[in-house]
């Protein structure tokens, strides 16, 4: 029987702030398999969970993060950006997908280091553009990748054979029951962002994802959990 990992993305932001431990922790109580995280680094070279460059959006200081220390952060934000290595701790039962916004070689090699320091190489996975996750993979050889794809047309086998994905990763409007088809033939996985609505989630598991990353993980946890019981109730009849 064939299942859909259901992905939080940036933790629960319809409940609690994106990229927080709360947010963290509501995604996983509400019923996710894996949860989305923006990482980068500090000027002094800590990963850190935030989306943007600068802190205007979220917490309100037009700050540019790249300027400032992890102590600088704490403080601007009184302690509501969290390190990796707390994120990590937080969910430490639950997979996660480690986003690389402004990735350079530096900082993946950083950000890698800090992953298996923390013991959580077998459940962190990767995602990103290709120049990111061709950094990745020379970062960390066994890394699983979700690189992102923004077109239909197929990726060349060259940059396959560097990048070596576990996932193609698709924004939900590119995917379609050929694209799914060709992917799995070709020996990969599909996942599909962001899908938001109910409507679009019950049409990308017909047509054969085999992940989704949200913003509303207890809708999607509740389409698959029903999606799981007809399946199996199936079986037995």
């Amino acid at each position: 029987m064939r299942t859909v990992t259901a992905v939080a993305h940036r933790g629960d932001p319809y409940r609690v702030r994106e990229n927080t431990l709360a947010s963290l922790r509501s995604a996983v109580e509400r019923g996710a398999d894996a949860v989305e995280i923006d990482v980068r680094l500090t000027r002094d070279g800590v990963p850190v969970l935030l989306h943007d460059d600068s802190l205007k959006r979220l917490w309100g200081h037009e700050r540019l993060l790249a300027r400032l220390t992890e102590h600088d952060l704490r403080e601007l934000t009184h302690g509501g950006v969290p390190t990796l290595r707390e994120a990590l701790s937080a969910i430490d039962s639950h997979r996660v997908m480690i986003d690389l916004p402004g990735a350079t070689a530096e900082s993946v090699r950083t950000v890698a280091g800090v992953v298996h320091e923390c013991g959580a190489g077998e459940r962190a996975y990767y995602c990103g553009g290709t120049s990111a996750m061709l950094a990745v993979r020379a970062a960390d050889p066994g890394a699983e990748i979700a690189m992102t794809w923004t077109t239909l047309t197929p990726p060349g086998a060259a940059l396959l054979d560097a990048v070596k994905p576990h996932w193609l990763n698709y924004r939900f409007g590119l995917v379609s029951r050929d694209l799914t088809d060709r992917v799995h033939r070709d020996g990969l996985l599909v996942s599909a962002w962001t899908a938001d609505t109910g409507r679009t989630m019950r049409r990308l598991i017909g047509r054969g994802v085999d992940s989704i990353t949200t913003n509303r993980i207890d809708v999607l946890h509740a389409l698959t959990t029903t999606a799981a019981t007809a399946a199996a109730k199936k079986l037995r009849t």
